[in-house]
């Protein structure tokens, strides 16, 4: 019998982000469901396609009696409604259902983009200096300009344009102002780092494996800001759009590569990512690092980066894609072997006592 597959998505649907000409990012996620359909076909899956929709109650009771083997979520969060987005880990992971990609507490965690900054800067990983802001607390601003503003849990690039890096408080109010409006949950406002951008994906689960990494090369107007603007990723006739380019494998050294690699895998590690995820990163003027953002959940259709690192290392699409099921079972095998030893353990008070022991003598 073959193993079912069931790929789960988010449904396009009229949302706030029509209103913001951003619907082409939220129409995106259906190319990478056909193209993972595609590759699971020719891997010899039986696969569904399983689009989830508002009610929250009634998408959770579509995962719940999932009739299925393994999920590959693909979903991003209801259009709106990034918060969303950790529902299918989630209730997914109460049936027993594996699935690809990360954990809930992975996605929860990375969405809000403060947090994580947080904790990166906490672990000695180096990020951008940064301040929530509102329009109602604008004079607490300390941060030293340019500054670059942007929302605090979206991802795709949303709400990114030439006008989100700010020089002074006027640009920065306005800004700050329209994030607020657009988007809710006031702006994240960061130090700007102006030199070179890279991208890289992890792929793996307790390790990870770093695959070949992506320089964002920019040959924009001097006056423009060299930033991954919305336009940039999805508006293919736009001047940020012709004017970004991805190099992958990018042109390095050694010693710049190993180093990008190690920021890479601490910010995976850290932040508790499994299956797969990327990390964005930019050079500061002493050459130091620093990341961006991390995405524990990011594009993998064919045209994206993480296919394409793939491909610089030597992986055909299909066996991108085998890898990362291959990774979700690997990781249900390890859960059901940790969750076997705990009952184990519980059901044994000598061995209960014996481990704390040992940990106590270790």
């Amino acid at each position: 019998m073959r193993t079912r597959v069931a790929i789960v998505y988010n449904e396009p649907v009229p949302s706030r982000y029509d209103s913001a000409g951003e619907e082409k990012a939220v129409l995106g996620v259906l190319d990478a469901v056909n193209a993972v359909e595609h590759s699971l076909l020719e891997l010899g899956y039986e696969t569904t396609c399983v689009p989830l929709k508002l009610p929250i109650k009634q998408a959770r009771k579509i995962l719940s009696s999932l009739d299925a083997d393994l999920a590959f979520n693909l979903f991003e969060g209801f259009c709106g409604y990034p918060e969303t987005e950790a529902i299918v880990p989630e209730a997914l992971s109460a049936v027993g259902i594996p699935f690809t990609g990360c954990p809930d507490k992975a996605l929860r965690l990375c969405l809000d983009k403060a947090r994580v900054k947080v904790l990166l800067k906490a672990d000695g990983i180096p990020t951008p200096n940064f301040q929530l802001l509102n329009p109602q607390i604008m004079h607490t601003f300390q941060l030293g300009y340019p500054c670059i503003v942007k929302p605090r849990s979206e991802d795709a690039s949303h709400g990114l344009s030439e006008a989100s890096v700010v020089t002074d408080s006027e640009s920065l109010e306005k800004q700050v102002v329209a994030i607020s409006k657009s988007y809710g949950g006031g702006a994240l406002v960061e130090e700007f780092i102006d030199g070179r951008e890279f991208n890289v994906t992890v792929l793996g689960n307790s390790q990870g494996t770093v695959l070949p990494i992506s320089e964002i090369v920019y040959t924009l107007p001097s006056e423009k800001p060299r930033i991954l603007t919305f336009d940039a990723k999805w508006e293919p006739e736009s001047l940020y759009f012709q004017g970004t380019r991805a190099v992958c494998p990018a042109e390095i050294s050694a010693e710049e590569r190993e180093n990008i690699n190690r920021i890479a895998l601490a910010a995976y590690r850290r932040l508790d990512c499994l299956g797969y995820a990327r990390v964005d990163m930019r050079m500061d003027k002493e050459g130091r690092l620093n990341v961006i953002e991390v995405n524990p959940n990011p594009d993998i259709s064919p045209d994206a980066g993480a296919a394409r690192q793939a491909k610089a290392a030597a992986m055909t699409y299909t066996q991108f894609i085998d890898t990362i099921v291959k990774l979700a079972l690997e990781k249900e095998s390890h859960d059901n072997q940790d969750t076997a030893h705990a009952k184990k353990r519980q059901a044994s008070p000598d061995a209960n006592t014996a481990e704390h022991a040992r940990v106590q003598v270790d």
